[in-house]
């Protein structure tokens, strides 16, 4: 049974660096628009409340969480951008704050779970170690639109290894979502980290493999750039046909972001 410690600690030094990047913003920057059609600043951030919200409901209420998913299946193409919308249209001080306090309650109750408890989610139920790493990786990924939208690159970390786990362990998802049959055979995926660590997933002899860069491969997963941009190479049929539609996050298939220099 993995400890969740490691991945909670990692998500709230994830969470702290993006406070810090949008607590000094003014009204005009937490509305400026990020790469996210329709969502602004301020819509990242209240996006990832209303998550924190729910995953928090999740673990606490599971009756209040499941009546959450029942008014969600009546607006199923609708109730994230609507949740984000609501947020946004908080004063920044009041969003931040808002954001805050509900990391930090999440915070607590993933610390406190039970061993070896697992809480209801909008797929299949989740453990407190995979609940913070998806939350982990919204926030690394909604704090990338974050900063591409005040022009800031943010350095990578190797805290991206629960995204990269997360990525691979979401092949056969990602898969289903497109109405395709998972392959049978594991692939063999070698990623290289940030800080130059050999991150490897998969039977080393595998004839379906991937290869690159940690953040690359992580970038592909939440769909924050296309492959075109990215220096991932994939050995077989297979593996190359998940790099065209590999996504980490719960959800009907996102449409993903256009290649460098194409027209949006």
């Amino acid at each position: 049974m993995a400890d969740p410690t490691p991945v909670i600690d990692d998500l709230r030094a994830e969470s702290e660096e993006l406070a810090l990047l949008v607590a000094e913003l003014s009204p005009e920057q937490w509305a400026l628009p990020t790469p996210a059609p329709g969502w602004t600043v301020a819509h990242q951030i209240a996006h990832l409340a209303w998550t924190d919200r729910s995953a928090l409901l999740a673990v606490t209420d599971a009756d209040a969480f499941r009546a959450l998913v029942e008014k969600a299946l009546t607006a199923p193409d609708s109730f994230v951008d609507e949740g984000a919308a609501d947020g946004a249209r908080l004063a920044p001080a009041e969003l931040l704050r808002t954001w805050r306090e509900g990391r930090e309650a999440l915070d607590r109750v993933l610390r406190a779970a039970p061993p070896g408890a697992r809480f209801p989610w909008y797929g299949p139920p989740m453990s407190a170690a995979s609940m913070a790493t998806a939350r982990l990786m919204e926030t690394w990924a909604h704090g990338l639109d974050i900063a591409d939208a005040l022009n800031v690159v943010r350095a990578p970390t190797d805290r991206l290894k629960h995204v990269a786990r997360l990525g691979v362990r979401t092949r056969d998802f990602a898969y289903t979502v497109h109405g395709s049959t998972p392959p049978a055979e594991e692939f063999r995926v070698e990623l290289t980290s940030p800080t130059g660590e050999l991150w490897a997933y998969g039977p080393e002899g595998a004839a379906q493999r991937v290869t690159g860069p940690a953040l690359d491969f992580c970038l592909l997963v939440t769909q924050r750039a296309h492959r075109a941009d990215l220096a991932l190479t994939a050995v077989g049929p297979d593996a190359d046909h998940w790099l065209d539609i590999a996504q980490a996050f719960a959800g009907p298939p996102g449409t993903g972001r256009a290649p460098q220099g194409a027209e949006r």
